[in-house]
Formats: C-alpha cells, sequence, structure tokens
C-alpha cells in the first residue's frame, strides 16, 4: 500500500480490495449462491447451445444469425466476467487485487458496452431486410456485417479504456470495501477521497450518449419497421416478422431498461442496495434469457435444434 499526498488530503492507494457483495446469515448467502450458480449454469448452456446451433446449420448463416451468435458470445463473456469470482466470493475470501478489480471493470464494460451498440446494429438489419428486402444482401453483405459488429466492439473499447482508467486514476483512501458483488464505477466512486464530479459527468454523459443514441436507432427501425408490416396484405406474414422482431424488441427492452437504472439516471451511484439487485438481473438474468428469448421465439432455430437433434438420434 502506497501513499501520496493531495493537497491537504492524505491519500491511500490500495493494492487490493474487499468485495462486501450481499449481506446476510450463512443461508442467505447459500440461497443466493444457489441462485447464481443456477443462472450462470443456464446461461453458459443456452448461449453455446446458440452458438454451436448457429455456426453448424448452413441455414442460420445470414447477418441475422451472424448477429445473434456474437450477442451470445458477448452474453457468455459479460456474464463470465462476474459470475465465476462472485461464487467464489460467497463462502472464501472476498478480497480482489487492484489489477483484478482493474482487469474485470474493463472487461465488463467493454462486453456491455459492445452489446448495447449490438443491439441497435441488430435493429437496423431487421429494419433493412423487413423495408428494403430488394437491396438488403447487397448493402448487408458479410464484409458490411463483420464491420458493423467491428465498430460495435471498438466503441465497447472505447467507452471501457475512458471508464477504466479515469476511475483507477483517482485516490482511494476512504476504504478498501466496495459495497457490490464486482466492480464497477459506481460503487469505486464512493471510494475516492478525490473530488469525483468529472468521473460523475463522464458515466452519466457517456453512458447517456450510448443509451440515447442506441435507442434512438432501435425506435427508428422499429418504427419503419411497423409501418411497413401494417401495409402487409399477408396475415401469415406480419405474424412471421412480429415474431421475429417482437424477440429482438423484448431483449432490448430488458437490457436497455436496467442499463439505464443503473448508469444513466442522477442518483444511480448514491443507491448501491437497489443497484446490487439491479446488477444482478442485467449481468446475469438477463445473459440467461437472451437464448430463451430468441430459439423459443424464432422458429428458424427450433427448427435447427430439431434438425441437429434427428442428426445425432441414430448415434
Amino acid at each position: 500500500m502506497t501513499t501520496h499526498r493531495q493537497g491537504n488530503l492524505s491519500a491511500v492507494s490500495w493494492q487490493e480490495f474487499v468485495l462486501v457483495g450481499f449481506r446476510g446469515e450463512v443461508s442467505t448467502q447459500a440461497l443466493l449462491f444457489a441462485l447464481f450458480l443456477v443462472l450462470y449454469t443456464l446461461t453458459m448452456v443456452g448461449n453455446l447451445t446458440m452458438i454451436i446451433v448457429i455456426t453448424l446449420d448452413a441455414q442460420l448463416h445470414s447477418p441475422m444469425y451472424f448477429f445473434l451468435k456474437n450477442l451470445s458470445f458477448l452474453d457468455l463473456c459479460y456474464s463470465s466476467v462476474i459470475a465465476p469470482n462472485a461464487l467464489t466470493n460467497f463462502f472464501s475470501s472476498k478480497v480482489i487485487t487492484f489489477v483484478g478489480c482493474a482487469t474485470q471493470l474493463c472487461f465488463f464494460s467493454l462486453s456491455a458496452t459492445t452489446e448495447a451498440f449490438l443491439l441497435a446494429v441488430m435493429a437496423y438489419d431487421r429494419f433493412m431486410a423487413i423495408c428494403s428486402p430488394l437491396h438488403y444482401h447487397m448493402t448487408m453483405s458479410s464484409t458490411m456485417c463483420a464491420r458493423l459488429v467491428l465498430g460495435s466492439y471498438l466503441g465497447g473499447c472505447l467507452n471501457s479504456i475512458v471508464q477504466t482508467s479515469l476511475t483507477f486514476q483517482l485516490p482511494f483512501c476512504r476504504s478498501h470495501h466496495i459495497d457490490h458483488f464486482f466492480c464497477d464505477v459506481p460503487p469505486l466512486l464512493q471510494l475516492a477521497c478525490a473530488d469525483t464530479a468529472l468521473n460523475e459527468l463522464l458515466l452519466f454523459g457517456i453512458c447517456g450518449f450510448i443509451i440515447v443514441s442506441t435507442v434512438l436507432v432501435v425506435l427508428v427501425s422499429y418504427g419503419y419497421i411497423t409501418l411497413t408490416i401494417l401495409r402487409m396484405r399477408s396475415g401469415l406474414g406480419r405474424v412471421k416478422v412480429f415474431s421475429t422482431c417482437g424477440s429482438h424488441m423484448t431483449a432490448v427492452s430488458l437490457f436497455y431498461g436496467t442499463v439505464f437504472v443503473m448508469y444513466a439516471q442522477p442518483g444511480a451511484v448514491e443507491s448501491m442496495e437497489q443497484g446490487k439487485v439491479v446488477s444482478i438481473f442485467y449481468t446475469q438474468v438477463i445473459p440467461m434469457l437472451n437464448p430463451l428469448i430468441y430459439s423459443l421465439r424464432n422458429k428458424d432455430v427450433k427448427d435447427a435444434l430439431w434438425r441437429m437433434r434427428q442428426r445425432r438420434a441414430p448415434l
């Protein structure tokens, strides 16, 4: 542990932190451990299944499923950044090193921000497929799809670097106990003994901009999609389009709603107990739900699962 002076305030740079997590008796900790374990197991199984099915089934080699495979990969990543460490901390040492904490924040921010951009890309893909079908295959070429995914990751990297570097250049001297079950910006700002106004402004500003801009893309895309669907003469066509788009809108609403509550409203930094509950939802529940949302409401995915089962049946 090193100490330096900042004005009249003695600041301490901790070499390790303690993740306080959830308070409660052993029975409460055991219940939460079981909950996290079930959620993480279902997340792994569901998203790995989606990745494998989309990769192996040639009929799913289209832009929509290319984006969906990347969404499953991101859900795996940002759930895995948090869940294994949280599971370990329920019944053992809650200590995490300074470097480990910074690494966790970096990869979590990268995955979550990239997912926000990717959901907007998926909405644009549906807009092109439904509203401009004649130009769809030319516009959404494999090169364009790769660029859109790469752009999503670059946006995630940029936000991750900004948030992580600004957060961990602060002097931490109030305590080394993080009132959360993983390293995140809001609880870390509470430990800083320097002025965090700039950090909070950037947190709300950048996250707010990302959420508003990507949600705007989604709303505009689905506004045009809705108008196009209403003009369709085929009732069967309407049902199919609504089913596909409904899955995406469900995933978008769950993700953006919880992220907005945590990062893009004044006062979010102050309410850590509420923040822990919200964090469980968007770090563990949503990654588990996404494969179910897209598979149960998607006939193509269900048919692909059936074909895989049929191919393995003789074995």
